[in-house]
């Protein structure tokens, strides 16, 4: 019996069973939806003795097993809930198949402790059918979704990327009108199949979903900072609305960029993992800075842990749909993170490291597929999975040299990964990009990475950082600790120095992590009262800002400064601040005039000091220590978030 027959008969004999019990009816309109992101709203009514436990199943393609659900939502989140009636209207994504609700009856006496979901609540179970509703599906013809951009590496270029259902001959058609877009390019077409995929849930019947088509199409010969007009997609398939960009200039000595890690996707529904509510602000203050910006080319830096799919492919599809508005835009720039890669099989995998099965048995698949990133980059994955890419790479944007790394694979001298960085570093014109920018997921230094990549950041820091202390890199970024954390200019632990007095400067990489853009799994900085048994991370004197706050960097550089701000996403504001001179000086840190209700005050550790005499500088540090200690007091447990008590 297939699997199709299987679950019509489940179907038929439980809406006999409900049928001769009650009249439970429910509803959904509209019955067709435009585009990803339309709202269905769905009404039930008749439902005998509520449940706080029943709850409404959400299932795409329509045909899925009972257990194989997308997602679902209690019916008593509505306030009418105890009546047997009530409503529920949520924006559905395109799936490139039709959705289907069903309500289920859940009791208590039926949790299944084992049977648990990402923050160990109980998932729900199907065993008792109540109502199916009618499919809801997309309307054909109305062209690719999923549409976003990247820089290719040459300056009179733009990548663009979309997803269609069928695959079918599409182009890209741009120019300088909205009412001309005469240039026309075609596309190049791929995908990945579940036998790609390496472990569960990634290739299993819950996590899987058909991914669509992904095309590639390049739109060349673009002139120096001009904003264009494009769209997407055949005659035959549709077309997408148009967009615009503006074209990169590498002469306009000025570079905008926005910059994050670990931001992840929203969903209006529970799911087997926990989703970012928190990315929606974090894209919501990108889309104002992007629209101030006007007719100035800017990108986004989003350093690993991407979707935070992990497995379950719809939430590839939720994260592309919610970044559109500002992906299609800018060019969108990645490296890969655990949750894109990590599984037991992986082709590098040394006695010292920490890689687990972070990547829900993805093994890079999806990531590599859905981005192209500058470059060539490939590692084999040792199985039926095509090769890893978009590992390694580098490209100048104005004054900027933005360089990327893989911290998932190998970077140990002798690898093809450290000869790139080495030759690459060693090979910057610093007349024309006078700043070096550095980034990677895991970071080599955090004052709140747990016990798990110690050995790791060991091995960065000895092989890894040389290379970025003598080819005088200004900032190194870094994700994986959702938080946000600024350092002083560091080489092995060791603060570096302004130039006083004659004296030699040593102008190590300001290193500044920026995991901060959604995912909530954050480190703890100070105690609380109500979770006596997480572990407390104190802050270092290297560490000089820690910020609480979910948020992005802003960045801003001209051929004479760089700036970097962090921005919080619960105010829109600035809250920390690094500038660096085109000599390499560091101009000045922190801000002096931010809101008066600003969660962390900033540790002003005068580095001047030190050419002080003994008397001075322990003075000094006698007053920085009684300051830190009363700031920290004052802002302990203003404004946290909600912490989990668990290692990366």
């Amino acid at each position: 019996m297939t699997p199709f027959v299987t679950f019509t008969l489940l179907i038929f004999f439980s809406l006999i069973s409900s049928s001769s019990s009650s009249q439970i009816s429910i509803s959904v309109t509209p019955k067709t939806l435009s585009k990803s992101g339309d709202f269905v709203t769905i009404k039930w009514t008749g439902i005998p003795s509520p449940s706080k436990l029943d709850f409404l199943g959400i299932y795409s393609p329509s045909s899925s097993l009972h257990d194989n659900f997308i997602g679902y939502i209690f019916l008593s989140s509505t306030p009418e809930w105890e009546s047997g009636s009530g409503s529920i209207s949520i924006p559905l994504v395109n799936l490139r198949s039709g959705y289907q609700f069903r309500i289920f009856r859940w009791t208590e006496s039926e949790i299944v402790p084992d049977l648990v979901d990402h923050d160990h609540n109980p998932l729900p179970q199907t065993k008792h059918l109540l109502a199916v509703s009618e499919e809801v599906g997309f309307v054909s013809g109305r062209g690719p979704e999923q549409v976003h951009l990247a820089l290719t590496g040459f300056e009179d270029e733009m990548r663009v990327m979309f997803v269609t259902l069928d695959g079918k001959e599409s182009y890209v058609r741009y120019g300088l009108t909205r009412g001309r877009l005469g240039r026309v390019v075609k596309t190049r077409v791929v995908r990945y199949e579940k036998e790609d995929l390496c472990d569960a849930p990634a290739n299993s019947s819950i996590g899987w979903r058909d991914p669509g088509y992904i095309h590639d199409g390049v739109m060349l010969n673009l002139k120096k900072g001009k904003k264009y007009y494009y769209q997407v997609g055949s005659d035959s398939g549709g077309w997408s609305t148009i967009y615009s960009f503006v074209s990169q200039n590498r002469d306009s000595g000025e570079t905008f960029a926005f910059l994050f890690g670990d931001m992840g996707t929203a969903t209006p529904y529970l799911t087997f993992l926990r989703t970012q509510d928190e990315s929606k602000s974090t894209i919501k203050w990108i889309s104002r800075d992007i629209e101030a910006l006007g007719n100035k080319p800017a990108l986004i830096s989003h350093i690993g842990d991407i979707s935070y799919a992990r497995g379950y492919s719809w939430l590839w599809d939720n994260f592309f749909t919610q970044v559109e508005p500002v992906a299609s835009r800018v060019p969108y720039h990645v490296c890969i993170g655990n949750h894109e890669y990590d599984w037991p099989l992986q082709p590098w995998k040394p006695d010292w490291s920490s890689y687990g099965k972070d990547g829900g048995g993805e093994c890079g698949v999806p990531y590599s597929h859905k981005f192209h990133m500058p470059g060539n980059s490939s590692v084999p994955t040792g199985m039926h999975a095509p090769a890893t890419r978009n590992l390694y790479y580098s490209f100048d944007s104005g004054p900027v040299h933005f360089v990327y790394m893989s911290t998932e694979t190998n970077f140990l001298p002798g690898s093809n990964q450290y000869d790139f960085l080495k030759h690459d570093l060693e090979s910057v014109d610093r007349v024309k990009t006078p700043f070096v920018i550095f980034q990677g997921h895991r970071p080599m230094y955090s004052s709140s990475s747990g016990t798990k990549d110690i050995s790791l950041r060991k091995r960065m820091i000895e092989y890894l950082e040389p290379l970025l202390v003598k080819n005088n890199v200004n900032l190194v970024l870094w994700g994986h600790v959702h938080r946000y954390e600024r350092f002083c200019p560091l080489n092995n632990f060791t603060c570096g120095s302004l130039a006083l007095n004659g004296k030699e400067r040593k102008a190590f990489p300001v290193q500044i992590v920026i995991g901060m853009a959604g995912q909530d799994w954050q480190p703890i900085w100070a105690p609380r009262e109500d979770h006596p048994t997480d572990p407390i991370f104190p802050q270092p004197l290297q560490s000089l800002y820690r910020g609480s706050e979910f948020g992005y960097v802003r960045l801003h550089a001209t051929k004479e400064k760089l700036t970097l701000s962090y921005v919080g996403n619960h105010d829109g504001d600035v809250h920390d601040k690094v500038e660096f001179l085109a000599s390499g000086q560091l101009l000045s840190t922190g801000i002096s005039d931010g809101p008066a209700d600003t969660v962390h005050v900033e540790s002003k550790f005068s580095w001047y000091v030190k050419v002080g005499s003994v008397l001075m500088l322990g003075a000094f540090m006698g007053y920085i220590v009684g300051f830190i200690s009363h700031a920290r007091k004052n802002s302990a447990d203003k404004g946290w978030r909600p912490i989990k008590a668990e290692e990366i």
